[in-house]
């Protein structure tokens, strides 16, 4: 209603330029007023969700097809992985029916990848958690090897991240990992938490708190729903944060020494 009423106003002062500027700055009263200040409009929140799920668990087939084979073992792992999440039954049947389809050979993933950023590309941290979701995924009995790691080179291209980056964020997400549960107690765990946030022994204070600050930022529950990830998946990015700060509080406490 406020983008005709800005639009008609601007044409009454200003013409043609008025009537446009007062639809642009009526259709921003208009989404403040359905959805509050920074709101966003719940049906394509929704939507997102819809597609994250779809993406993630047909992406994890494909990746446990990887090899050539799917076992018993990543079928278990992954129906353990939903009941971790606390995901809703008709969100782990969901789940299931979707990472069959991921496994069936010979899938081409291209056409999921491209609806993925039609509707959630716009997001960096989804893009991102995805991948994350997909390493934690490869990672889950404990390597990566090398047909996996291909495809998960493949998808972050596809997803805008070239090599480099790629590589830069799973050793992120793999030495994270050694945080799982605990503080680490290797004698690399200070080497280990340094990669963990992406940051060297060399970093300074500041240098090291902004990549910590940037990991807990993109891991937060509320930012990650708001923008999309379903809430019964939000698990994976608590677990990841709590990682991410056993990490930093290793690193701070090795600096204060």
């Amino acid at each position: 209603m406020f983008r005709l009423i800005g639009a008609l106003i601007g044409f009454y002062f200003y013409g043609i330029l008025g009537a446009f500027l007062g639809y642009i700055v009526g259709n921003i009263v208009d989404r403040i007023s359905a959805y509050g200040v920074g709101g966003v409009n719940p049906l394509s929140s929704a939507k997102r969700q819809t597609v994250f799920l779809e993406t993630v668990f047909i992406l994890m087939g494909k990746l446990a097809k990887a090899d050539g084979h799917i076992s018993q073992d990543e079928v278990t792992y992954v129906e353990q992985f939903m009941q971790k999440l606390g995901m809703s039954a008709a969100h782990r049947q969901q789940g299931i029916a979707l990472f069959k389809r991921g496994a069936v050979p010979g899938l081409e993933i291209e056409s999921v990848i491209k609806k993925f950023l039609s509707v959630c590309g716009h997001t960096h941290d989804l893009k991102q958690m995805l991948l994350v979701y997909l390493i934690v995924m490869a990672l889950s009995d404990g390597r990566i090897d090398s047909s996996e790691e291909r495809l998960l080179i493949d998808i972050a291209r596809d997803l805008g991240y070239d090599q480099a980056a790629f590589q830069h964020m799973l050793e992120m997400v793999l030495n994270q990992s050694h945080f799982a549960g605990g503080q680490a107690s290797s004698a690399t765990a200070l080497e280990d938490a340094y990669k963990a946030l992406g940051v060297t022994k060399e970093s300074t204070d500041q240098e090291v708190k902004r990549a910590y600050r940037k990991l807990i930022s993109q891991y937060h529950p509320d930012k990650l729903i708001g923008q999309g990830l379903p809430e019964d998946m939000i698990a994976v990015a608590t677990e990841q944060a709590k990682e991410v700060q056993l990490a930093y509080d290793l690193i701070s406490k090795s600096r204060k020494q």
